[in-house]
């Protein structure tokens, strides 16, 4: 990594200006039981829960809001969208994202430190940008620069880094805590897409600059 890159990430990973975003990071994802389970094996693969648990762990030793994004659908359905085949192959699946059970909560692995964390559950849309509340809480947050991980590449990852950048954030994101299936098609739209609109990085690169960070203090 060149002297210029190295300094660009110093710029964009400021602990004071930056929050750590999670995607999808739930159990009926990533867990044995996964709504689609061909993501949560790409998942497995690349070892995402662990380079997210320690990025998780290395932004809340910085002082780095943690916010969790997660996807929740009513047994009933009421509010969600049916206006695309994904949708319609969520609901068939045996796994169900319904609010308050052990498939819609968050990996056990990753978790969300209840003091310091922000869950933002949505029943609708493809990704956390759409109509969620997320940018007003991080402007209100202070945040600039957005670490996005989890899944996937394919569609809610996508959403979520148009969407911050459309709303005029920055967005890091590294490519070993993200993932989506197939794993060389997920590599290629990093590569041929999302470089194009964020800085792609590795897990490590970002931790290291949070590591031994001192907490931010919040704006009188």
């Amino acid at each position: 990594m060149g002297a210029r890159r190295e300094q660009l990430l110093d710029d964009l990973l400021d602990p004071a200006r930056t929050a750590l975003i999670t995607c999808e990071c739930q159990n009926g994802v990533l867990g044995d039981r996964a709504v689609f389970p061909e993501l949560a094996q790409a998942a497995a693969k690349t070892g995402l829960v662990e380079h997210v648990r320690g990025l998780a762990e290395a932004a809340r030793t910085a002082g780095v809001p943690v916010l969790h994004c997660t996807a929740l659908r009513r047994a009933d359905g009421l509010g969600a969208n049916r206006n695309a085949r994904l949708f319609a192959a969520a609901a068939r699946a045996g796994t169900a994202l319904t609010p308050g059970s052990a498939a819609a909560a968050l990996h056990p692995d990753i978790g969300a430190d209840e003091q310091r964390d922000l869950v933002l559950p949505r029943l609708h849309g493809l990704g956390p940008f759409q109509d969620t509340g997320l940018a007003s809480v991080l402007r209100n947050l202070g945040v600039r620069t957005l670490v996005c991980v989890g899944v996937s590449v394919n569609v809610a990852l996508l959403e979520l880094t148009f969407g911050a950048v459309d709303a005029g954030f920055q967005v890091v994101l590294p490519r070993d805590a993200v993932a989506g299936t197939p794993p060389e098609y997920a590599e290629a739209v990093l590569t041929h897409t999302l470089a194009l609109v964020a800085t792609v990085t590795e897990a490590a690169a970002v931790a290291a600059r949070w590591s031994g960070a001192r907490p931010a203090t919040p704006e009188s």
